[in-house]
């Protein structure tokens, strides 16, 4: 399941050099990233129960005011113990590629603050993801 989000490029996104900052490409991802997950768990669990543990971004196109808005996509590559390996993407309104990503999620206990297995119902809820592109 490749989950997309339109996402608005806001005035503020700008810097001096009326571009869209890099530190705001990693915002994109993550408003995508966080929609994604809930999507994907369901009622399996709790979005809150998850970090971003990497996140590794090639910029490919500087973003402008001008360009308007983007389209940011996250898929889910991978499932591991405790972890999900994530390919996202930034594209123009147009389709034009801006960014490359990769992100890995941990499953977090909330009581210890410690990476924990992932529970059946949240492996069987992501892997129906993986099996359905």
């Amino acid at each position: 399941m490749t989950h997309e989000k339109r996402i608005e490029i806001r005035w503020r996104d700008a810097d001096a050099y009326q571009h869209v900052n890099n530190a705001v490409y990693a915002t994109y991802l993550e408003e995508c990233r966080d929609e994604w997950i809930a999507r994907a768990l369901g009622d399996a669990g709790d979005v809150w129960d998850y970090v971003l543990a990497r996140v590794a971004i090639d910029f490919r196109r500087e973003l402008r005011l001008e360009d308007e808005a983007v389209v940011v996509s996250c898929r889910l590559e991978r499932i591991g113990n405790s972890s999900l390996g994530l390919v996202e993407q930034i594209r123009t309104g147009d389709g034009e590629l801006a960014a490359e990503a990769e992100a890995v999620l941990v499953a977090r206990d909330r009581r210890t603050g410690r990476s924990r297995p992932l529970a059946e119902a949240e492996r069987e809820a992501f892997s129906r993801v993986l099996a359905h592109p």
